[in-house]
């Protein structure tokens, strides 16, 4: 089923459309969600979120449109919200975020663990470029799909996806990591 037979199932009530919907894009939703917000749990609170507001929202979507931005663009949108209400909070108000922080020590390390060394320089990411690269690298989406995404003009997303890039390289660099 494509993405407007999924939208006017969804808007006739079909009870199975729904749960099609989130089994279609949940792995997409949630990996942008982690992305940005860097913790599991509240990933899969924004993550449920998203949802909960594209099925509330359903009958404003234009079906002509792919769904996938659409969905990518109320996740970011959580995200921002949630990464909002975490600077505003004291950090010693939630000690389980300092226990899920990525560690930046230099030492001991595997010379083959070279997807740990790759989420270390992702998790030291600002959000943005964070999301942004995942959007392009691990979804697979276009500098236009992700402008619509985040909603941000598609110059600015390439220049976050090339600092993105510069940031890491630099990371892993710094960490002996060369290419």
């Amino acid at each position: 089923m494509d993405d407007r037979l999924l939208v006017e199932a969804i808007r006739a009530g079909d009870p199975q459309a729904p749960r099609e919907l989130i089994s279609r894009f949940q792995g997409v939703v949630f990996g942008l969600c982690f992305r940005m917000l860097g913790h599991r749990h509240d990933a899969e609170d924004a993550a449920q979120e998203t949802f909960i507001r594209a099925l509330r929202g359903i009958l404003g979507f234009d079906a002509s449109r792919p769904i996938r931005p659409w969905l990518l663009e109320i996740a970011a949108n959580r995200c921002r919200t949630a990464l909002a209400l975490r600077a505003r909070r004291p950090p010693a108000a939630d000690p389980s975020l300092a226990a899920e922080r990525a560690d930046d020590r230099a030492g001991p390390r595997d010379p083959d663990d070279l997807a740990g060394e790759l989420e270390l320089a992702l998790a030291r990411l600002r959000p943005e470029y964070r999301a942004v690269f995942a959007l392009f690298h691990e979804q697979g989406l276009s500098h236009e799909e992700i402008a619509a995404a985040l909603g941000r003009p598609v110059g600015t997303i390439k220049t976050w996806l090339h600092r993105a890039r510069g940031e890491m390289a630099a990371s892993l660099a710094a960490r002996g990591i060369h290419r």
